[in-house]
């Protein structure tokens, strides 16, 4: 009789008590879905034994979309109904087409909704709906290898995703009918594969190049915890950039400097990234287009890629001055993407750091794996070995107050999930309702931030000026998303907004806003001072209105009313000069002209409150 084999606890093959799970890194180029089998993580692949996905769809004007490989092939002579590079386009705006055109051969809809839309035969096509259809084959593959269906995914993102790109990958993981457990930045899941999460402590930098994206952030490990330090990068920049500037290489030496022809430019682009890919193992690489023929050799081609090396190690310069750290106390440096396969990228990595790069795990595969992981305790299967991933927001938030100004309720780089609550009160006497306007940036007034939403908090009591209490809470959970909410204390009444944006900043306009936010903090400052004052002026002059309209009649002369007015008009004067030592002089002025008014309306009212009482009964 056969002994039967019993193995270790947790270590099936595939254990009943387990939750099924995956990782899921949906990327610009090629996406893949991992999961832990046996207590290790690993990358499923198609029938055909393909790990790697490739993320394009092609659309058909009478049956379904195909993906992948199948799609792939169609890239070069139907280029307009062949989507690639979907993923730059997740949470954009039509404002943000004008950064990507360059890069992306499509027909946009002419649509009043701010998602751009793409024109295909069977449709027009968002950039949700694009991913859901790569997020569908992904999880039919899992559940036929695995065998039944799936709890849960962990969908990897950039770190630098903001609210409304985050979003959007949660929308079309929705359309694929997938419960997603969270989104993990794609560099901590890295880490996590590479296992880092295991040692005491240490300052870790994770270097991620993909198709389309660039990403660089510096964690901090302490004791199986990690925390993102910093993050930086470019949702705009990866390998087709690259493959793009071979591409302009060509054309140059071809002789066509300009063309139309969009299949002829993905021809070239498809040689382009063949030839680079070739140059990771050779000296030189063969290139041809039309009747012209040539050779890219090692040295003209670092000569074509530095520019977009050095933007990258702009990146981790600035994310090492965001964590405030140098780089001799950087531990590792994990090289994630399969963009970081280039010798040259390497060597410039390793000589920025000054250290040699982990190169050990496949740099395609390396963020599933990790977030395989992640899925594996957030499904329970190991609830022992919870690892707490913290992460941060790369802007601040805060709300508009009077005079146009932005009060910060959260600043940028501070670990998430995060809730925060602030005070507010109202701006004039018996206003019942409030207009809570939401925005992000580093800037001291509205029109230099970025605006995320705005929603109203109704029945106030209609209390004076300044005795309402408002509390504003703004919680951003694990995934980056933010909720914004307001409740009246003494009423209860609540108000909130989940913050979905249908479109969202490019990482140029980031970048603008964190320089311009340095180069005019002083201007910022003295801008500030001045709509303060200009509000604080503005309630002065209202309020000695609704005095006099109340009851200067009985209580001033036509001489001492003419006095006021005088003042008043000084201060209405000042008020238009925008300058702040002249308004602060008029409304010292004017209050010192008011000092009888003010006394005289004090003991009026006192008169009133004792009108029918006793002193003796105080």
């Amino acid at each position: 009789m056969a002994l039967l084999q019993i193995s270790e606890p947790g270590m099936s093959t595939a254990p009943h008590q387990r939750q099924l799970a995956a990782g899921i890194d949906l990327g610009t180029t090629n996406s893949l879905i991992a999961t832990v089998r046996s207590g290790q993580a690993e990358t499923l692949s198609d029938l055909n034994g393909q790990h790697l996905l490739p993320s394009v769809i092609h659309y058909h004007a009478d049956k379904a979309p195909v993906v992948g490989h199948d799609a792939y092939q169609y890239m070069a002579n139907d280029s307009e109904n062949t989507l690639s590079s979907v993923k730059r386009l997740l949470g954009r705006g039509k404002n943000d087409l004008k950064t990507l055109l360059g890069t992306l051969p499509y027909v946009f809809a002419d649509t009043d909704s701010m998602v751009p839309r793409i024109k295909t035969v069977a449709g027009e096509v968002s950039a949700i709906e694009a991913s859901a259809e790569i997020l569908r084959v992904l999880k039919q593959r899992a559940e036929a290898i695995l065998g039944d269906e799936l709890s849960g995914v962990v969908i990897t993102v950039p770190a630098y995703f903001d609210e409304a790109q985050r979003q959007a990958t949660r929308d079309a993981a929705k359309l694929a009918d997938l419960n997603v457990f969270r989104l993990l930045n794609e560099p901590t899941a890295a880490a996590v594969a590479y296992g880092l999460d295991k040692k005491e402590e240490g300052v870790i930098a994770v270097y991620d190049l993909g198709g389309g994206t660039f990403d660089i952030s510096i964690l901090r490990l302490n004791k199986g915890v990690f925390e993102v330090l910093a993050t930086g990068g470019n949702s705009a920049l990866g390998g087709d950039d690259f493959d793009h500037v071979i591409a302009e290489w060509v054309l140059a030496q071809a002789g066509l400097t300009h063309t139309d022809d969009k299949d002829l430019l993905r021809q070239l682009s498809v040689a382009a990234r063949i030839a680079k890919e070739a140059l990771s193992d050779s000296a030189e690489a063969t290139l041809s287009l039309g009747n012209w023929q040539g050779v890219l050799d090692q040295a003209t081609f670092q000569q074509l890629v530095e520019p977009l090396v050095k933007k990258t190690l702009k990146s981790c310069r600035r994310a090492l001055r965001d964590a405030e750290i140098s780089k001799n106390e950087i531990m590792d440096v994990v090289m994630v993407g399969g963009s970081t396969r280039m010798p040259y990228v390497r060597r410039r990595v390793g000589e920025f750091f000054e250290r040699p790069p982990l190169i050990d795990i496949d740099p395609d595969r390396v963020v599933a794996l990790g977030a395989a992981y992640q899925a594996d305790v957030l499904a329970g299967n190991k609830p022992d070995g919870e690892m707490l991933l913290l992460d941060v927001i790369p802007l601040s938030l805060g709300i508009e107050m009077m005079g146009g100004l932005v009060e910060k309720v959260i600043s940028r780089n501070t670990t998430i999930p995060v809730a925060r609550a602030q005070e507010f009160t109202t701006y004039k006497d018996g206003q019942t309702a409030m207009s809570i306007h939401i925005l992000q940036g580093e800037r001291d007034t509205v029109e230099t931030n970025r605006s995320l939403g705005k929603f109203i908090l109704r029945g106030i009591p209609p209390l004076s000026a300044g005795v309402a209490r408002i509390k504003v809470t703004f919680q951003v959970d694990a995934d980056g998303l933010l909720n914004v909410s307001a409740e009246e204390a003494s009423t209860g009444i609540k108000a909130q907004i989940e913050i979905k944006p249908s479109y969202g900043l490019t990482d140029n306009e980031i970048e603008t806003m964190l320089r311009e936010s340095m180069e005019n903090a002083q201007g910022d400052m003295e801008l500030r001072r001045l709509r303060e004052v200009q509000v604080e002026a503005d309630r002065v002059l209202e309020a000695l209105d609704a005095a006099m309209q109340t009851d200067a009649d009985a209580l001033l002369d036509n001489i001492e009313k003419e006095c006021l007015l005088e003042a008043r008009q000084r201060l209405l004067e000042a008020r238009q000069q925008d300058n702040h030592d002249v308004i602060t002089n008029a409304m010292k002025a004017l209050e010192k002209t008011a000092e009888f008014y003010v006394e005289r309306r004090m003991n009026l009212s006192i008169k009133t409150a004792m009108s029918g009482h006793n002193v003796d009964e105080f």
